[in-house]
């Protein structure tokens, strides 16, 4: 009988590797096979992890073999793909297909564990396969080939969502390895690490784990600050939605990105968040891309279907009712006090489904009880089929004005009951809390009715005598809510024919406030005698005063003012309801002034008002009543002329020294004169505007207010776009707040300068030129700021150099002009200044010595203009002992070939004395000629390298005739340029060095020296010689003039006594510019009514006093 064959411990390697490599050969293929090959590649991993060969006698431990032989073919077929590029199919299938093995063999071993199994040093052949293939893909986590780091992540972010049950030193690994290889420099490495570290992350965000909390901190810093968009959205798409994340997501609405503020909306916020809604609507709807705008109106619609039952699919019609109540379910998620929120989420709802709009009625029952939700959509609807003129379903919908009007009416009484109920003192806390809610609702649900009275149709003439007696009497009443006084003002404004009947009417009601008040204040009344707060629907509670709204100002004259008692007479009670009922009447003179357009002649009515109130309130020492005064009183000077000239030094010198919500309303009201009355301010005398400038250069340096020194820079910007102040000082400015780092949290400064500035600097070539001139200012104090920022962990970041040169490059790019932009222009590319950047490089030239900066220089610009570029630097660097260095030489020498090689035509028939005859270029040659060393031993070596005939001139530093008699490269075989002529000697009898060599006139303007430099010593270097100014220097200016001998084209530097007497006269120049106050003294009140004088005198004196001041 033959022996028993038995089971070899080890299977054969070569079939197991034929069998892998046929499933992985089929899964490469196509993705459709993968469900059949997980099968069979486990069919082939269960069979082989049966081979196993013990280790010991007992038998009770193994070696794994057949399980290594599979882990070890499988690793082979899997590494020959990690090599290969992204893009390359099959090797984008085989990581699918292993990802979803790993995810088949952790199912089916959790479907094959029994209760019994729940050992924790229990394992698995698919735990054991798992975890060793993770440390083969960690190890590829460091490689420096960026396509493996590449796709040994993929392979992560395939399988990381069905690991299963790993090690915790392995998981500790992985967590640390995708937080290093995040902050990788290649993009799709970021991407695929923070995916795998996003969906490492606790759903929920519950878990107490400090490292569970140091990963998601690190996302969520990568969301905010990682500069790929890319990677931004990977971490959106994928990081849990919970308390924690959810304020850095919203953040994410402001991305700079179009496609990743969409995906905010259209991936992420498609729950209900009731605390986080206005945010979303605001930020969402007021986008300014369409596509994020069309996002959000999506996500409204989400929300409002959200609440209908068994709505499965957004294509399903409403009924009217049920979408009545669903868009009054959708409308109480928001604050309907801030209406601009709620109204635009509702306006999207209707322009996202048209049939919402179209579905919707209101029929007769919809007007019995009004809630605030309920006025609130009829009023948008309203507005909505106004501003799309469709009068046809307007007219449909629209009640009459009557029945308004009633409704109106029974809001107010019902408020005025509430206040009545309200203000007995038995109340409890419950029933008052419950009686506050009522009475807010009655003041929505009236504020909205009567928002919605002007856009009805009041060609009723019934409907419109009751309309204007309502609100006309509503506005006589004290109990009337102040903010439901603008939507009164606004239904006025509709049923008056004329803006002086209005005025007169707000006048009239004025006068009748403030005359009941004196009058109760006068004597004792009784209850039954005073007015009641109700209003009656009877037309005779209105027949004192005429009803038409037609009638004239003639028609219905102001009654006569009865005496008032003094104030120091009345009681505390008297005084507090006389300053409530005041500036219950400079809210409306303020509400009336902003809706009105004629000028202060033309409506003397005014005057009354100006002298009784305004003025007065201006004077009182409450800030609630100066703030109100002097708003009203510079509404009122847009309408008068006169009364603007006499107010302006008054709003200048209350400035300083008021609060910040006084200080704010003057600073608005001052710009708004200066905007309404240019010609006067402006153009009478050139003071004013000094005195305007210097006024405004101290506030923008020094306003500490944010809000205060936004409002000047946006009036500021104002006045510069217009025209009004041309100080180049006062773009400076501006542009230092722009770049402070103080400024860093003002967005609405920010936002302001970031429109300004380039629509500034691309209106004008002139513009341009300003700024190239102020860019060397603007930097070196960014410099400033950086240094003192050092060493102070709480100061904001201080903007980049390199960002600062990039915005102003941009900022003085010819081809940006807004005219040279449009190619219909008849303007394009004439007007342009083409060399403005090559001042601007000419000037950090000249400057910023040690500084590197690449400039855009256009091809076509004049000959002339591209010289100042090559011959600054040898006038800098080579004449200069600073810059010895061989570093800095070469960086001068490649500077000058790239230079010399791009505009060799242009530079090909001009030659250094050519140069010097053109007057354009006279303060370059100066300013060169002044840095030539003034001792002989003083020497600077600059080797440039020789490129055949296409040199700009010999070297510098040579010593030998052979060099000094080359052919010049500007001239390139066309001549021979003269070479240069010795230095001067210092010796009195070494005349050979000088050149009587002369040339002719030119008519480029009178020939100017040329420069001169000294040949190279052969002692060593000599240390810089320090020039000591003293008093006594007449014997050293003799030897200056000896030594400097004037010679036929030499040019030498002036005398120390000279340049002592210039730097004194410049400073004492400068310090009479800066001797100039902004202070402004006061303008007596006693004159704001002054009509004699002449308003341009009047003006010019305000403005001229603050300068002398």
């Amino acid at each position: 009988m033959p022996a028993r064959t038995q089971t070899p411990l080890t299977p054969d390697e070569t079939l197991v590797h034929a069998s892998v490599g046929h499933v992985f050969g089929q899964a490469a293929a196509s993705v459709a096979n993968h469900r059949k090959n997980f099968v069979a590649l486990h069919k082939i991993h269960l069979e082989l992890s049966a081979y196993k060969e013990a280790v010991n006698k007992k038998g009770n431990k193994f070696k794994l073999t057949g399980e290594r032989v599979f882990e070890k073919a499988f690793h082979q077929m899997f590494l020959k793909v990690v090599p290969l590029k992204k893009g390359e199919p099959s090797a984008d299938r085989i990581l699918k297909f292993v990802g979803g093995y790993i995810k088949f063999i952790n199912e089916k071993a959790a479907e094959n564990q029994t209760p019994h199994d729940n050992d924790d040093n229990d394992d698995t052949t698919a735990s054991r396969f798992t975890a060793h293939l993770l440390r083969l893909l960690l190890k590829g986590f460091l490689s420096k080939d960026k396509n493996v780091r590449c796709r040994v992540l993929n392979s992560v972010a395939e399988m990381i969502s069905h690991l299963g049950e790993i090690e915790e030193d392995i998981y500790a690994d992985l967590r640390d390895a995708l937080i290093q290889r995040a902050t990788d420099k290649e993009i799709n490495v970021r991407y695929q690490a923070v995916v795998c570290l996003a969906k490492l992350c606790h759903p929920d965000g519950l878990a107490d784990d400090e490292n569970e909390d140091m990963m998601v901190s690190f996302l969520l810093k990568r969301l905010a600050h990682d500069p790929s968009p890319e990677v931004r959205r990977a971490i959106l798409y994928n990081v849990p939605v919970n308390q924690r994340t959810l304020p850095a997501i919203l953040d994410r609405m402001r991305d700079t990105d179009t496609t990743t503020r969409k995906a905010v909306y259209s991936a992420v916020l498609e729950k209900n968040m009731s605390n986080q809604r206005e945010l979303v609507v605001r930020n969402g709807l007021g986008d300014r891309e369409l596509p994020v705008r069309a996002a959000a109106g999506t996500l409204m619609w989400a929300w409002l279907n959200a609440d209908v039952e068994g709505l499965e699919g957004s294509d399903i019609t409403l009924s009217a009712e049920l979408l009545e109540q669903e868009l009054v379910s959708f409308l109480s998620l928001f604050d309907l006090v801030e209406s601009t929120v709620a109204a635009d989420a509702l306006l999207s709802v209707f322009a996202a489904k048209v049939e919402t709009f179209d579905n919707l009625e209101f029929k007769d029952h919809y007007w019995d009880k009004l809630i605030p939700e309920k006025a609130f959509l009829a009023r948008v609807f309203v507005e909505h089929c106004k501003n799309s003129k469709d009068n046809v379903r307007l007219e449909a919908m629209l009640p009459v004005v009557t029945s308004v009007a009633f409704r109106i009416q029974e809001s107010y009484n019902l408020h005025v009951e509430q206040e009545f109920l309200l203000s007995n003192p038995d109340v409890d806390e419950t029933e008052r809390n419950n009686l506050e809610d009522e009475k807010m609702a009655r003041e929505l649900v009236m504020s909205e009715l009567l928002k919605l009275a002007v856009n009805l149709d009041y060609s009723d003439e019934t409907g419109r005598r009751k309309m204007f007696q309502l609100v006309r009497d509503m506005l006589r009443r004290e109990s009337l809510p102040e903010n439901v006084m603008a939507p009164c003002l606004d239904v006025m404004r509709t049923l008056s024919p004329t803006e002086r009947d209005l005025i007169r009417l707000v006048v009239e009601t004025v006068q009748d406030l403030r005359d009941s008040v004196h009058d109760d204040a006068e004597e004792d009344e009784t209850v039954a005698s005073r007015e009641s707060p109700f209003v009656n629907s009877s037309p005779n509670t209105f027949s004192n005063q005429p009803a038409d709204p037609d009638a004239s100002f003639e028609e219905s004259q102001l009654k006569a003012k009865p005496a008032r008692k003094a104030i120091e007479d009345m009681s505390p009670e008297q005084r507090a309801r006389v300053d409530r009922v005041d500036l219950r009447c400079l809210s409306l003179c303020i509400g009336m002034l902003e809706r009105v357009n004629s000028t202060f002649e033309e409506n003397l009515i005014l005057d009354g008002v100006l002298r009784e109130l305004i003025i007065p309130s201006v004077q009182k020492k409450d800030a609630v009543f100066r703030e109100r005064g002097l708003k009203a009183l510079g509404l009122c000077c847009l309408i008068a002329r006169q009364l603007a000239t006499r107010s302006i030094g008054l709003f200048m010198n209350q400035i300083p020294s008021s609060p910040i919500n006084i200080r704010l309303t003057l600073v608005q009201s001052l710009f708004d004169i200066f905007m309404v009355h240019e010609d006067v301010v402006f153009k009478k005398q050139e003071n004013n505007v000094e005195a305007l400038t210097a006024f405004l250069l101290t506030h923008i340096e020094t306003e500490q207010d944010p809000k205060v020194k936004a409002t000047f820079c946006v009036g500021a910007t104002k006045l510069v776009l217009s025209g009004m102040v041309t100080d180049v000082n006062v773009i400076k400015n501006l542009i230092k707040a722009y770049l402070s780092p103080i400024t860093a949290d003002n967005q609405e400064l920010r936002q302001c300068l970031s429109f300004f500035l380039p629509m500034y600097s691309q209106s004008s070539p002139s513009n341009q030129k300003c700024m190239s001139d102020i860019f060397i200012h603007v930097f070196l104090d960014v410099c400033q700021d950086r240094k003192e920022a050092i060493g102070y962990d709480d100061t904001p970041p201080v903007v980049d150099s390199e960002r600062v040169a990039d915005m102003f490059l941009q900022w003085t790019d010819p081809l940006q002009l807004s005219h040279a932009i449009d190619a219909t222009s008849s303007k394009a590319m004439k007007d342009e200044d083409e060399c403005v950047q090559l001042d601007l490089a000419e000037n950090i030239l000249t400057t910023l010595f040690e500084k590197d900066l690449k400039v855009t220089i256009e091809s076509e610009a004049p000959s002339f203009s591209y010289n100042p570029i090559v011959e600054t630097p040898h006038g800098q660097f080579a004449h200069s002992p600073t810059f010895e260095g061989h570093r800095l030489q070469k960086c001068l020498a490649k500077f000058e070939a790239t230079i010399t090689k791009k505009f060799e035509k242009q530079l090909e028939h001009f030659s250094e004395e050519e140069f010097r005859k053109l007057n354009e270029l006279n303060d370059l040659f100066q300013f060169l000629d002044s840095i030539i060393p003034l001792d002989d031993d003083e020497f600077i070596d600059i080797d440039v390298p020789r490129k055949g005939k296409k040199r700009r001139s010999e070297s510098v530093n040579s010593t030998t005739t052979e060099d000094s008699g080359a052919n010049s490269p500007l001239e390139k075989g066309k001549g021979r340029r003269p070479s240069k002529r010795a230095r001067p000697s210092t010796s009195e009898g070494d005349n050979d060095g000088e050149d009587n060599h002369s040339t002719g006139q030119h008519s480029y303007g009178p020939a100017l020296p040329t420069r001169t430099l000294p040949k190279r010593a052969a002692a060593g270097k000599k240390p810089i010689q320090v020039i000591v100014i003293s008093s006594d220097s007449d014997e050293d200016e003799g030897k200056s003039r000896t030594r400097y001998k004037a010679k036929s084209g030499v040019r030498f530097r002036p005398s120390v006594k000279t340049e002592e007497a210039q730097l004194d006269d410049e400073i004492s120049a400068l310090l009479s510019n800066n001797a100039r106050s902004p202070s402004v003294t006061e303008t007596p009140f006693d004159s704001i009514m002054d009509d004699s004088a002449e308003e341009e005198d009047e003006v010019n004196e305000s403005l001229l006093v603050q300068e002398q001041s």
